[in-house]
């Protein structure tokens, strides 16, 4: 039996191109020892981290990254045929585990579909959860400037603060998502960035300043808010920095420390893992939201494996609303 992977032959250099990753085919042993399972995904999700996080390995290697996959073949009792676990398994079709680097799902489902373990109901959603609650801790009537509100974070962000009674200013890439930011999940202000200066419409909604800020994007974003935006006491999570995943050189912004200072901001960067003992609550929670329908979810999927790289380039394009999934 083969199965398939998806391999980075080189680093990314600026944008990622074709030639950085190639689809390989392995051999699978055709038995299996004891102890171990053999695992067919069913879904993999690609995140905006990958990019950065590439630089820490030396390729060639098969790309990281979480999965959704079945048991289709066992000598593990733990795991019995069509158990459906988690697994950071990278980008492979199939794979072979003694159990270890497995993970059930760890809260009940109920109705929600599976898929939604790899988005809010998984590392996004529990991105998006402890950098509002844990770290930006909202209360009723805060003003929230959100940026990547349309993505897998950004729109359980929004709705969550939505929930808390904040006020959000939203921004989003295209007029499509920001008709479903505004009119299905009900952010207060909601901008196209590519059509109006960020910081004119900030100051116009909000010119007393803004209490938290959760920053999906980076660069000039995080720059300007920081500088001009965010009252005093103010609080952001910085959560990612696509806008800058790509650059080739650092660039330097030497007057945002000092706005820190002045305006004694506590900024705060999340690594989710770090709440990874309270995922199930949280997931549970929101879970219970989205059952009531108070959190609303939408995926953009691509189907095959084969499209795995089509789907991770498309995060860079600001092609995915909601969560990028990619379907067996």
């Amino acid at each position: 039996m083969k199965g398939k992977q998806w391999v980075l032959v080189k680093h990314f250099e600026g944008e990622p191109k074709d030639e950085d990753l190639e689809l390989q085919e392995f051999d699978l042993p055709d038995e299996l020892n004891e102890g171990e399972v053999l695992l067919e995904g069913l879904y993999w999700t690609v995140d905006p981290y990958m990019r950065p996080y590439s630089k820490r390995y030396t390729p060639p290697l098969t790309m990281f990254g979480e999965q959704l996959a079945k048991v289709i073949k066992t000598r593990n009792g733990e795991y019995p045929l069509g158990t459906i676990v988690l697994s950071m398994s990278g980008w492979r079709s199939h794979f072979i585990s003694n159990g270890n680097d497995l993970k059930p799902i760890s809260f009940d489902l109920g109705s929600t579909p599976l898929s939604y373990c790899l988005g809010t109901l998984g590392m996004p959603g529990a991105t998006a959860y402890f950098g509002l609650m844990s770290l930006l801790e909202p209360k009723k009537g805060d003003k929230l400037i959100l940026n990547g509100a349309a993505g897998a974070v950004g729109s359980v962000v929004g709705q969550l603060a939505k929930i808390h009674g904040c006020e959000v200013i939203a921004f989003v890439g295209d007029d499509s998502k920001l008709d479903w930011c505004k009119n299905e999940l009900g952010f207060d202000h909601v901008f196209n960035y590519k059509k109006v200066d960020f910081s004119e419409v900030i100051q116009k909604v909000a010119p007393d300043g803004c209490e938290l800020f959760f920053d999906n994007v980076g660069g000039n974003w995080y720059h300007t808010i920081i500088n001009k935006h965010l009252k005093k006491y103010g609080k952001a999570t910085i959560c990612g920095s696509i806008e800058n995943y790509n650059d080739k050189e650092v660039k330097l912004y030497p007057n945002t420390n000092y706005s820190i200072l002045s305006k004694e901001l506590r900024i705060q960067g999340i690594i989710v893992h770090t709440f990874a003992k309270d995922w199930p609550k949280a997931f549970t929670e929101m879970n219970q939201y989205i059952q009531e329908g108070k959190l609303k979810v939408k995926e953009t999927t691509y189907e095959g494996f084969e499209n795995m790289r089509s789907a991770f380039y498309g995060l860079f394009k600001g092609e995915n609303t909601g969560k990028a999934i990619v379907k067996a």
